[in-house]
């Protein structure tokens, strides 16, 4: 037997460190060459780590929600020889390829084997400490990297390893759904295969009658604790304001109905695209609501394109994909913008690229958007607005009334740059196209 050191590749240009968000190993674990070991995260995406090698799990650093410097040993693997001999020398190019379109790295292992260190053994289950009573015979050795492996299935031994991006097993912890049960004709299972198994198995585990359920502790790690350090410190450190106007959607919707009924292969329009073509527009007479700014340095930077970043939940939490250039953009480009990146984000395959650089938010709920919000600004932004839903109400129009559909719209503000007055002025200038749909039609 050999000791192997998995160390934690460069799995991003310029980052130094990278956060443990789950653990799908632990000490004394039997695992098999390209095995999930754990989600990684830098910035606002997770990469998973697979093992190079196969072999028993010794050593792992640190646990969810610590950080491990790039270079440093992430796991440590009791390895037979010749199978930590040929993870020392990958055939060339094989882990410069991405997998069935999942975002993980493929990276060249460069770590070789190291001797035995004695000074750790007292640290480490033998692999009778390891196992236990009932527990059958070691599984044979795996196949060699890009062959399938069986893992063992009798008592004492890991289930089958299930393939899955992290925000597929993050949605499936939360309906209580075991993966192993979930169907797919692909390799990895999507969340596709989750809605199939919601459709066919009644919605999954109930959560309805039998015992009350208990409290539970969860450790704030990876994206969610992104989430909530960015959204203290936007509270903490920008004086917001916010201001809430309705509009009338109704000739709006009407066009929107319109232009689907005749859309050919184009996206089907949601409001979305209407109210970000609206907003980019009006943002042009507004360079001080279209800005960043950089308190440490005391300098706002008003941004000549607007930049505009879509709030969107995935199953991992916020983020804000961008859509790069929104004022140049077609209603059709937009939406079409609008499924890709928000799809992107929920299957954890939007780069970095694309979840940074925004330079005004707009955030929607759809129908569950409430009466009204106050939206939290997208720091270093300088404002934000949140989209409500769309009800139908009785308007008094030329005296007579009507009953209209009507939308309110409500904008938060960086108070430190942006004005009263000037956030009132532009949200009456936006109303002047919502209103008047054909307006947002014409070049």
């Amino acid at each position: 037997m050999a000791r192997y050191e998995f160390k934690l590749p460069d799995i991003g240009e310029g980052i130094a460190e990278a956060e443990i968000v789950a653990w799908h190993v632990k000490v004394g674990d039997e695992v098999s060459e390209d095995q999930q070991l754990a989600d990684m995260m830098t910035d606002k995406a997770t990469v998973e780590m697979e093992s190079p090698v196969a072999g028993r799990v010794v050593e792992i650093a640190g646990e969810a929600g610590d950080q491990i410097p790039i270079g440093s040993v992430l796991v440590v693997f009791e390895t037979a020889g010749a199978a930590a001999a040929a993870a020392e020398d990958p055939s060339p190019g094989a882990d410069e390829t991405q997998a069935d379109g999942e975002r993980h790295d493929q990276v060249a292992f460069t770590d070789g084997l190291v001797e035995e260190r004695p000074e750790l053994a007292a640290a480490v289950p033998s692999t009778a400490e390891a196992a236990e009573p009932e527990q059958a015979p070691a599984p044979a050795a795996p196949a060699a990297r890009g062959e399938p492996v069986e893992a063992p299935t009798a008592p004492g031994h890991p289930r089958p390893q299930v393939q899955a991006s992290p925000a597929v097993r993050a949605r499936a912890r939360d309906l209580g759904i075991d993966l192993s049960e979930v169907k797919t004709a692909a390799e990895r299972i999507r969340h596709a295969d989750l809605d199939a198994y919601l459709l066919y198995n009644g919605g999954g585990v109930s959560r309805s009658g039998g015992a009350p359920r208990q409290d539970e502790t969860v450790k704030v790690v990876g994206l969610r604790r992104r989430i909530a350090e960015n959204m203290q410190e936007a509270k903490r450190r920008i004086p917001h304001f916010t201001l809430v106007e309705e509009y009338d959607v109704s000739a709006l919707e009407q066009t929107r109905a319109m232009m689907n009924a005749d859309r050919g292969s184009n996206p089907k329009l949601t409001m979305l695209p209407f109210l970000m073509t609206a907003m980019a527009r009006t943002l042009a007479s507004y360079p001080q609501i279209n800005a960043t700014y950089d308190d440490d340095a005391q300098v706002i930077t008003r941004h000549g394109a607007v930049h505009m970043g879509m709030a969107t939940q995935t199953p991992n939490g916020l983020m804000v994909p961008v859509i790069r250039n929104a004022d140049r953009r077609s209603l059709w480009e937009l939406a079409a913008e609008v499924l890709r990146l928000s799809d992107g984000a929920r299957t954890g395959k939007a780069g970095r690229d694309e979840l940074s650089g925004s330079t005004f938010t707009i955030s929607s709920l759809g129908p569950m958007g409430g009466v009204t919000s106050t939206p939290v600004i997208n720091r270093p932004e300088v404002a934000i607005v949140a989209v409500n839903k769309v009800e139908e109400k009785p308007v008094v129009v030329d005296g007579e009334l009507e009953i209209r559909k009507r939308m309110n719209l409500s904008l938060s503000c960086d108070h430190r740059v942006v004005d009263g007055w000037d956030a009132a002025n532009f949200m009456q200038d936006l109303k002047k196209l919502i209103e008047n749909p054909l307006k947002l039609l014409s070049s």
